[in-house]
């Protein structure tokens, strides 16, 4: 199946001390680098922040920055074509090319879950979810509009929902 890409990237970061999540380490490269690696596949790649000079995506910004993730998710929409559309979040090292793979197979709105709900590692319809969108997305849940799509769940592996929002989750992605 054919799809785009969107990966959301203009978090403050704020419980990491308001750090760029996108340039952490992870590995040999950076975060966003290595969500980048995962939709290697996509027809469309679309990061959503502040621009950075990395050639082959297309970058779009939420107006105004700092709408949140449901206004970021927004603006990419306006720059794909795609029938279908991974939205992803840049803080994501446990997501890999075989977890686009399962959730592009469920040939349906599909979204990661763990113990929770994984609402930024998704795959969706790209007409549903416009359709879906608030006429102002800016400061709104992202997961009330996502919900209301009815996605299927995909069980995460062990490991692939893991995210990095606080020191804690930055030392054990370094130590892992």
């Amino acid at each position: 199946m054919t799809y785009a890409a969107i990966i959301l990237t203009g978090g403050k970061g704020e419980r990491l001390g308001g750090v760029d999540k996108a340039a952490l380490s992870y590995r040999d490269a950076t975060l966003l680098d290595h969500v980048l690696s995962v939709v290697d596949g996509a027809s469309e790649i679309v990061v959503v922040g502040p621009q950075k000079d990395l050639p082959g995506v297309i970058w779009a910004r939420e107006d105004p920055p700092g709408g949140g993730p449901l206004a970021g998710l927004a603006a990419g929409l306006g720059e794909i074509t795609a029938d279908w559309v991974a939205v992803l979040a840049v803080d994501q090292p446990g997501i890999t090319g075989d977890t686009i793979a399962r959730l592009l197979q469920a040939k349906s709105n599909a979204v990661l879950k763990d113990d929770r709900t994984q609402w930024l590692i998704g795959v969706w319809n790209a007409a549903e979810l416009r359709r879906a969108l608030p006429e102002d997305p800016r400061n709104q849940p992202l997961r009330k509009t996502l919900q209301a799509l009815n996605p299927v769940e995909v069980s995460a592996l062990p490991g692939e929902a893991r995210d990095v929002d606080t020191p804690d989750d930055l030392d054990t992605l370094h130590s892992g």
